[in-house]
């Protein structure tokens, strides 16, 4: 794919995914060939902004784990009341970084 490409999709998308893997996408996809171009325009990430507000609004019905996809651990959240709360304090903080790593998973998904 070209450099072009690439940057723009990155400069587009850098919010949803982990700044520390940002690199190694860059490379990874420059690497790939023209079309995966369709592919990577398709994917529709979750945003880390809308699971903190998510955290913080309903945190005690685990909607934020729900919403990035983390089932298992949304009702293991509900069941036990947010971790007695202690588990929706800490999410309050973690969220963001789970929902870039989903985002990740997912775009590393799709170009496999």
């Amino acid at each position: 794919m070209t450099a072009q490409k690439v940057d723009m999709f990155l400069m587009a998308n850098n919010h949803y995914l982990p700044q520390s893997k940002l690199l190694l996408l860059r490379e990874q996809l420059l690497s790939l060939d023209d079309s995966y171009w369709i592919v990577l325009t398709t994917i529709q990430f979750k945003n880390p902004t809308m699971a903190v507000v998510l955290s913080i609004f309903f945190f005690h019905f685990a909607v934020d784990r729900f919403y990035i996809g983390d089932i298992a651990l949304g009702l293991l959240k509900l069941c036990t009341a947010g971790g007695f709360l202690f588990w929706a304090f800490l999410d309050l903080f973690l969220i963001a970084g789970a929902t870039r790593d989903r985002n990740y998973q997912k775009l590393q998904a799709r170009l496999q």
